[in-house]
């Protein structure tokens, strides 16, 4: 069944005559999003050290540590379909993962689209983990223990973002995938059954897809969907969260599968019960707190230092 906290937010949703993102145009779809956040959001926990920072390029990013000396480092890309959402929508959540894993996060402020279409945002989130490893002594951070991270379009940028550290022999360590995007082309079977009802939506799956990446032909490209990437072997251990009302719940799957597949050390594990969305939304979804939770244990295991 679909959990009654979910099922209870999308009744108010309809009766509050919550603009649904494909109706907006993307400055107006931005502001509801970025507004939304004040009711399904918990309070910030407070942390030892949040900053401010930019690349030399002038990216911004926001840096967070939960404790003093050299940490461990989480780049993280926010969700909201490579067109809403930046580092306040998504603040809580890195704060909620830099205290459950002890590790610092970086949260990566990348381009949207349509202003700026595939792969802008693929070109800033491998530019970030690069500057983040070179800049490692500056951070506080340990090159050696960087993961990527990231929910829905993040989480396809950290998938894509993992697979060109590989290929630029500087492989990461670890990815969290929370319900990640990884097949452009949409045609998987949970698109069909959950693809009404459930906040994300096939017609919001189109409005995002459509401003970030319009072109038919550029959909297989494994910049846009690293699930149909020629080679998936040798990349980080992975931890690949899905929610079972979501539609885009098969193409995690089928991802978490593919790297299984491929040799990789994979977990994988379904919120059967909840929608697309839900980690960001702890103050309505009590398992928001739990999927974090789960999150952060993994990345405190994944990126232990290892032993003298």
């Amino acid at each position: 069944m679909l959990d009654p906290q979910a099922r209870a937010l999308l009744e108010l949703m309809i009766e509050k005559r919550v603009p649904p993102v494909h109706t907006l145009a993307p400055a107006e779809a931005r502001r509801f999003y970025a507004e939304r956040r004040t009711f399904t959001q918990p309070e910030p926990p407070p942390l030892a050290d949040v900053r401010a920072l930019a690349t030399d390029t002038g990216l911004p990013l926001r840096l967070y540590r939960p404790a003093e000396g050299r940490l461990a480092l989480l780049v993280y890309f926010h969700g909201g379909g490579w067109t809403i959402g930046d580092l306040d929508t998504h603040d809580v959540v890195c704060r909620t993962l830099a205290l459950a894993s002890g590790c610092a996060v970086l949260a990566v402020d990348y381009r949207l689209a349509p202003e700026h279409r595939f792969p802008a945002a693929v070109d800033d989130a491998v530019a970030a983990v690069r500057w983040a490893r070179r800049e490692a002594a500056a951070l506080g951070v340990d090159p050696a223990r960087v993961a990527v991270g990231g929910d829905s379009a993040g989480g396809n940028l950290a998938a894509v973002a993992a697979i060109a550290a590989r290929d630029a022999h500087d492989p990461l360590a670890a990815q969290l995938l929370i319900y990640p995007v990884t097949d452009m082309r949409a045609g998987a079977p949970s698109h069909t059954t959950n693809g009404q009802g459930y906040l994300l939506t096939n017609d919001s799956i189109g409005w995002f897809r459509g401003h970030y990446v319009p072109d038919e032909a550029l959909w297989s490209d494994w910049r846009a969907s690293p699930l149909l990437a020629a080679d998936l072997t040798r990349l980080p251990r992975a931890l690949v969260l899905t929610a079972g009302y979501d539609p885009l719940r098969d193409e995690g799957l089928q991802y978490a599968d593919a790297l299984s597949a491929a040799g990789n050390r994979v977990q994988y594990v379904c919120f059967e019960r909840q929608i697309h969305g839900f980690v960001t939304m702890g103050r309505v979804l009590d398992e928001a707190g739990t999927a974090l939770a789960l999150a952060g244990g993994f990345l405190r295991e994944a990126l232990a230092p290892l032993a003298a």
